[in-house]
Protein backbone atom coordinates (compact mmCIF):
# COMPACT_ATOMS: atom_id res chain seq x y z
CA UNK A 1 0.00 0.00 0.00
CA UNK A 2 1.49 3.78 -1.14
CA UNK A 3 2.07 6.17 1.95
CA UNK A 4 2.04 9.58 1.58
CA UNK A 5 4.25 12.64 3.27
CA UNK A 6 4.58 15.89 2.92
CA UNK A 7 8.54 16.18 2.84
CA UNK A 8 11.14 13.88 1.86
CA UNK A 9 12.67 12.69 4.69
CA UNK A 10 15.84 10.91 5.82
CA UNK A 11 14.90 7.36 3.99
CA UNK A 12 13.38 9.29 0.63
CA UNK A 13 16.70 11.05 0.58
CA UNK A 14 18.67 7.71 1.02
CA UNK A 15 16.99 5.72 -1.35
CA UNK A 16 16.71 9.08 -4.33
CA UNK A 17 21.29 9.19 -3.69
CA UNK A 18 21.03 5.57 -4.60
CA UNK A 19 19.23 5.56 -8.05
CA UNK A 20 21.20 6.11 -11.58
CA UNK A 21 18.24 7.05 -12.75
CA UNK A 22 15.04 9.00 -12.60
CA UNK A 23 12.18 10.49 -14.79
CA UNK A 24 10.79 13.81 -15.08
CA UNK A 25 7.11 14.34 -15.94
CA UNK A 26 5.48 17.41 -17.17
CA UNK A 27 2.17 18.54 -19.16
CA UNK A 28 0.89 21.57 -20.36
CA UNK A 29 -3.06 22.98 -19.54
CA UNK A 30 -4.48 21.81 -22.76
CA UNK A 31 -6.45 18.72 -22.48
CA UNK A 32 -5.16 17.54 -26.09
CA UNK A 33 -1.27 18.85 -25.25
CA UNK A 34 1.54 15.66 -24.44
CA UNK A 35 2.23 14.40 -21.07
CA UNK A 36 6.20 14.66 -21.35
CA UNK A 37 8.10 11.97 -19.16
CA UNK A 38 12.36 12.46 -19.43
CA UNK A 39 14.59 9.89 -18.24
CA UNK A 40 17.30 11.86 -16.26
CA UNK A 41 20.92 9.78 -16.10
CA UNK A 42 24.68 10.95 -14.56
CA UNK A 43 25.14 12.66 -11.02
CA UNK A 44 22.56 15.34 -11.77
CA UNK A 45 20.09 15.65 -9.15
CA UNK A 46 20.55 17.18 -5.49
CA UNK A 47 18.43 16.85 -2.67
CA UNK A 48 18.07 20.65 -1.21
CA UNK A 49 16.27 20.33 1.96
CA UNK A 50 13.15 18.28 2.85
CA UNK A 51 11.48 20.42 0.50
CA UNK A 52 13.55 21.23 -2.09
CA UNK A 53 15.27 19.45 -4.88
CA UNK A 54 16.84 20.49 -8.64
CA UNK A 55 18.76 19.26 -11.33
CA UNK A 56 21.14 20.07 -13.76
CA UNK A 57 19.52 20.47 -17.50
CA UNK A 58 21.82 19.40 -20.26
CA UNK A 59 20.84 20.25 -24.10
CA UNK A 60 18.90 17.79 -25.56
CA UNK A 61 16.78 16.85 -28.44
CA UNK A 62 13.66 19.22 -26.71
CA UNK A 63 12.75 21.49 -24.14
CA UNK A 64 9.00 20.28 -23.28
CA UNK A 65 9.84 20.38 -18.96
CA UNK A 66 10.59 23.90 -19.32
CA UNK A 67 7.57 24.89 -21.87
CA UNK A 68 5.39 23.15 -19.12
CA UNK A 69 6.38 24.85 -15.89
CA UNK A 70 6.55 28.23 -17.15
CA UNK A 71 2.83 27.65 -18.41
CA UNK A 72 1.55 25.94 -14.99
CA UNK A 73 4.77 24.92 -12.69
CA UNK A 74 3.66 21.38 -12.38
CA UNK A 75 6.58 18.91 -12.00
CA UNK A 76 6.34 14.99 -10.66
CA UNK A 77 9.75 13.40 -10.10
CA UNK A 78 9.86 9.31 -10.08
CA UNK A 79 12.62 7.13 -8.57
CA UNK A 80 12.30 3.39 -9.22
CA UNK A 81 14.27 0.64 -7.50
CA UNK A 82 16.15 -1.54 -10.21
CA UNK A 83 18.13 -2.99 -7.65
CA UNK A 84 17.19 -4.40 -3.61
CA UNK A 85 13.73 -4.19 -2.49
CA UNK A 86 10.67 -3.18 -4.28
CA UNK A 87 10.05 0.61 -4.14
CA UNK A 88 9.06 3.49 -6.15
CA UNK A 89 9.28 7.16 -4.64
CA UNK A 90 7.40 10.02 -6.38
CA UNK A 91 7.95 13.72 -5.52
CA UNK A 92 5.65 15.94 -6.41
CA UNK A 93 6.34 19.78 -6.82
CA UNK A 94 6.02 23.53 -8.85
CA UNK A 95 8.74 23.69 -11.09
CA UNK A 96 11.20 27.15 -11.35
CA UNK A 97 13.72 27.15 -14.74
CA UNK A 98 16.71 29.04 -13.69
CA UNK A 99 18.86 30.19 -16.66
CA UNK A 100 22.83 30.71 -16.38
CA UNK A 101 21.86 34.83 -16.44
CA UNK A 102 19.69 35.07 -13.70
CA UNK A 103 20.90 36.13 -10.22
CA UNK A 104 20.04 32.97 -8.59
CA UNK A 105 21.87 30.61 -10.86
CA UNK A 106 25.08 31.29 -8.60
CA UNK A 107 23.32 29.60 -5.67
CA UNK A 108 22.32 26.29 -7.92
CA UNK A 109 25.25 25.83 -9.84
CA UNK A 110 27.44 25.59 -6.88
CA UNK A 111 25.87 22.34 -6.07
CA UNK A 112 26.69 20.59 -9.58
CA UNK A 113 29.68 19.60 -11.04
CA UNK A 114 30.42 20.66 -14.59
CA UNK A 115 29.21 19.04 -17.54
CA UNK A 116 29.00 19.46 -21.34
CA UNK A 117 25.93 21.41 -22.32
CA UNK A 118 24.41 22.66 -19.78
CA UNK A 119 21.17 24.30 -20.16
CA UNK A 120 19.43 25.43 -17.32
CA UNK A 121 18.58 24.33 -13.60
CA UNK A 122 15.35 23.27 -12.84
CA UNK A 123 14.22 23.59 -9.46
CA UNK A 124 11.37 22.38 -7.15
CA UNK A 125 9.17 22.76 -4.42
CA UNK A 126 8.10 19.37 -3.16
CA UNK A 127 4.73 19.59 -0.99
CA UNK A 128 3.89 15.98 -1.80
CA UNK A 129 6.01 12.58 -1.24
CA UNK A 130 4.89 9.10 -2.28
CA UNK A 131 5.82 5.83 -2.00
CA UNK A 132 4.60 2.71 -3.67
CA UNK A 133 5.56 -1.24 -3.70
CA UNK A 134 7.65 -1.78 -7.43
CA UNK A 135 6.30 -5.25 -7.22
CA UNK A 136 6.74 -5.45 -11.14
CA UNK A 137 9.73 -3.25 -11.79
CA UNK A 138 12.54 -5.84 -12.92
CA UNK A 139 15.90 -6.02 -11.32
CA UNK A 140 18.24 -4.34 -13.61
CA UNK A 141 22.21 -4.42 -13.40
CA UNK A 142 24.03 -0.99 -13.69
CA UNK A 143 26.76 -1.11 -15.70
CA UNK A 144 27.34 2.65 -16.28
CA UNK A 145 26.79 5.82 -17.99
CA UNK A 146 26.06 6.47 -21.35
CA UNK A 147 28.84 9.21 -22.69
CA UNK A 148 26.80 10.08 -25.87
CA UNK A 149 25.23 13.10 -24.44
CA UNK A 150 28.21 14.02 -23.56
CA UNK A 151 30.24 13.62 -26.50
CA UNK A 152 27.88 15.05 -28.50
CA UNK A 153 27.37 18.22 -25.94
CA UNK A 154 31.07 18.67 -26.29
CA UNK A 155 31.55 18.63 -30.19
CA UNK A 156 28.41 21.30 -30.65
CA UNK A 157 30.22 23.28 -27.66
CA UNK A 158 30.76 26.57 -30.09
CA UNK A 159 26.84 25.74 -32.30
CA UNK A 160 24.74 25.02 -28.60
CA UNK A 161 23.07 28.31 -28.84
CA UNK A 162 22.25 27.95 -32.53
CA UNK A 163 21.09 24.58 -31.43
CA UNK A 164 18.96 25.20 -28.80
CA UNK A 165 17.11 28.15 -30.55
CA UNK A 166 16.38 25.52 -33.43
CA UNK A 167 15.60 22.87 -31.42
CA UNK A 168 14.62 24.08 -28.14
CA UNK A 169 12.77 26.97 -27.98
CA UNK A 170 8.79 25.40 -28.45
CA UNK A 171 7.43 22.49 -27.18
CA UNK A 172 5.99 19.74 -29.49
CA UNK A 173 2.56 21.91 -28.81
CA UNK A 174 4.01 25.16 -29.44
CA UNK A 175 4.66 26.83 -26.28
CA UNK A 176 7.29 29.16 -26.29
CA UNK A 177 10.24 27.62 -23.42
CA UNK A 178 12.95 30.48 -22.25
CA UNK A 179 14.85 30.27 -24.86
CA UNK A 180 12.13 31.08 -27.28
CA UNK A 181 11.17 33.86 -25.19
CA UNK A 182 14.03 35.49 -25.26
CA UNK A 183 14.53 35.16 -29.54
CA UNK A 184 11.79 37.47 -29.23
CA UNK A 185 13.29 40.10 -26.57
Amino acid sequence: MGKQYSEIHREHMDFIRKQHLFFVSTAPLSADGHVNVSPKGYDTLRILSPTEVAYLDLTGSGNETTGHIEENERITFMFCAFEGPPQILRLYGNGKVILPDSEEWGTYIKHFDPLPGIRQIITANIHRVSTSCGYSVPFMEYVGERETLNISNTKKASKLENYRREKNAKTIDGLDTTIGKNLRS
